[in-house]
C-alpha cells in the first residue's frame, strides 16, 4: 500500500515504524527538520520536509496514487484539512486525529464522509476508554471489548495457586461442563516469546496468558485462577490532562467517586468548574503526604495519565504499596511494558499504541472489522467479517488450512459471542477472532479475501 503519513510527532513516527516494518510504501510529511531526519535515518520510508496542507507538497508525495493518507499533526485543523484535500486530490482513504471528541459523537450527524474524511481518531479518547474497560475488567490486566461486548479479550498472569497450572489447555477446558473462554496466546515467564496455545500446551505458573471470553467466562477465568473482580467505585486520577478529564467525566457520570489531582492552580480551578461531580485537588501528585492526606488506602483504583512517564509509574507504584488494588498508568516508552509485570503495576497504556492499533485496521487484506495488538507480545488479534467468496465460509474449523501461529478465538454470530472449537462450520456474515504471530497474518488474510 503507499501510505502518506502527515505528522512526524510521536503518533506518527510510531506508524511509519510499524508500517514500514511491514514493507508497506511510507511518505512522511513535516515542518519540522529535525524530526524528519531522525526518520529518515532510522526508517526505510520517504521523508519530505513541508506544509501537508501545501497542495504542491502533496503532489510531491503522490498523492494520487495513495491508497491511505493520515493526518496525525498536533494540529486538529491541520489533519482535518489535510484529509479533505488528499480526497479531493485523488487518495483512496483519509483518517484524521482529533481532539475535541465531540467531533466523533456527532460523526454521522455532520458527515464528516462528505468532506472526505472517511475515519476520526482520538488517541486521548481512546486512552480514556481502554481505561473504562480495564477498570470494568478489575481483575485483568489487559482487555479489548468486539462487537459492543459480545467477545472480550482478557489478559492476565497466573499464579501458583491458579487451578489449571501444570495442565494442558485441553485439560483445564474440562474443568467446566461449557466452554466460555479459550486461551489464544501465551508469554512465558522471563521470555518474550509469544506461544500460540494448542490443546497439549501446558500452562505454567508465571504465563502472561490471553483469553477470549463468552458472556460468563471471565467470572469462569477469577474462579480459576484465584482472581477477584472486584466492584471499584472510588478512583483516584493524577494529572488533568485531556486523558485525566475525559476520564474523570465519564466515570463520574457512571457514578464512580473521583478524585482528580492536578498540580497547575489555574488548570485545577477550570477542572472544577466544568466536572461538577469530581473533587479537583490542586496539589503535587508525587508527594506522598498529600497521596495520604486524600486517603489513597481507601481508593479501589488509581491512574496516573501525567504528561511524565517516571511520575505514572512511580505514583502507581506508591499507590500499590498503600494497597490500591488496581493501578493504571500512561507511558510514552514502548520499552516500559515489558517492565509492567515485573516491578507491580497492573497496566501500562500508550497512546501511540491505542491509535496503531485503530488505524491498522484498515491496512490490513480482508474485511478487517476490529484489530488490536497485545501488550508486550508479538501478535495481533483480528476481527475478520466472512463474505460469501471468503475461503473459510461454509468450512468446518478443523478442515480449514489454518497456519499453526494462529488460532481462531471466537464468533460472533447474530450479535451473539460463541466459542468456536474444531467442529464449528464457519457462516457467511460470522465476524471471525483470530490471534496471530506476525508471519502468519498474510496467510489468514486470504482465507477472509
Amino acid at each position: 500500500m503507499k501510505i502518506i503519513i502527515a505528522g512526524a510527532g510521536e503518533v506518527g513516527f510510531h506508524l511509519a515504524k510499524l508500517l514500514s516494518y511491514e514493507s508497506q510504501e511510507i511518505t512522511l510529511i513535516d515542518t519540522n527538520r529535525e524530526s524528519l531526519s531522525y526518520a529518515d535515518t532510522h526508517l526505510d520510508i520517504k521523508v519530505l520536509k513541508g506544509d501537508a496542507t501545501s497542495i504542491s507538497i502533496l503532489k510531491d508525495a503522490n498523492i494520487a496514487n495513495s491508497d491511505l493518507v493520515i493526518g496525525v499533526t498536533s494540529s486538529e485543523t491541520t489533519n482535518i484539512t489535510v484529509c479533505v484535500l488528499a480526497k479531493q486530490l485523488g487518495a483512496k482513504k483519509t483518517i484524521a486525529r482529533i481532539t475535541n471528541t465531540e467531533f466523533i459523537t456527532h460523526k454521522d450527524e455532520v458527515g464528516f464522509t462528505r468532506f472526505g474524511i472517511d475515519e476520526l481518531i482520538s488517541p486521548e479518547s481512546l486512552a480514556a476508554s481502554e481505561i473504562e474497560l480495564l477498570l470494568d475488567q478489575s481483575a485483568f490486566n489487559d482487555s479489548y471489548e468486539f462487537d459492543g461486548g459480545a467477545l472480550t479479550m482478557v489478559g492476565l498472569s497466573l499464579s501458583r495457586t491458579a487451578n489449571f497450572v501444570g495442565k494442558s489447555v485441553k485439560d483445564a477446558a474440562q474443568l467446566f461442563s461449557e466452554i466460555h473462554f479459550v486461551p489464544i496466546a501465551i508469554q512465558r515467564f522471563g521470555t518474550q516469546y509469544t506461544i500460540i496455545p494448542r490443546g497439549d500446551t501446558l500452562f505454567k505458573e508465571g504465563d502472561n496468558v490471553v483469553f477470549i471470553t463468552t458472556a460468563g467466562g471471565d467470572d469462569e477465568l477469577c474462579s480459576m485462577t484465584g482472581k477477584i473482580n472486584t466492584e471499584i467505585k472510588r478512583v483516584m486520577i493524577l494529572g488533568g490532562s485531556q486523558i485525566g478529564y475525559k476520564t474523570s467525566r465519564d466515570l463520574s457520570e457512571k457514578g464512580y467517586k473521583v478524585k482528580l489531582i492536578e498540580k497547575q492552580k489555574e488548570h485545577a480551578i477550570n477542572l472544577a468548574d466544568e466536572l461538577e461531580k469530581v473533587l479537583v485537588i490542586n496539589g503535587d501528585g508525587r508527594n506522598v503526604e498529600l497521596l495520604q492526606e486524600e486517603n489513597i488506602d481507601d481508593m479501589d483504583a488509581f491512574i496516573s495519565v501525567t504528561e511524565n512517564s517516571e511520575t505514572n509509574i512511580m505514583s502507581c507504584l506508591v499507590a500499590k504499596s498503600r494497597g490500591v488494588r488496581k493501578t493504571i498508568a500512561l507511558v510514552e516508552n514502548m520499552d516500559y511494558f515489558e517492565l509492567s509485570q515485573s516491578i507491580g503495576i497492573d497496566t501500562l497504556i500508550n497512546k501511540k499504541l491505542l491509535a496503531a492499533n485503530n488505524i491498522f485496521r484498515y491496512i490490513r487484506k480482508g474485511e478487517v472489522i476490529a484489530m488490536t495488538k497485545l501488550n508486550n507480545m508479538n501478535a495481533e488479534l483480528l476481527e475478520f467479517n466472512v463474505k460469501s467468496s471468503s475461503a473459510i465460509c461454509n468450512k468446518i474449523i478443523r478442515e480449514v488450512n489454518f497456519p499453526r501461529s494462529a488460532i481462531i478465538g471466537g464468533i460472533v454470530r447474530d450479535g451473539k459471542g460463541l466459542i468456536a472449537l474444531g467442529d464449528f462450520k464457519i457462516q457467511e456474515s460470522d465476524k471471525v477472532v483470530v490471534c496471530c504471530l506476525p508471519r502468519s497474518i498474510k496467510q489468514v488474510e486470504k482465507l477472509f479475501l
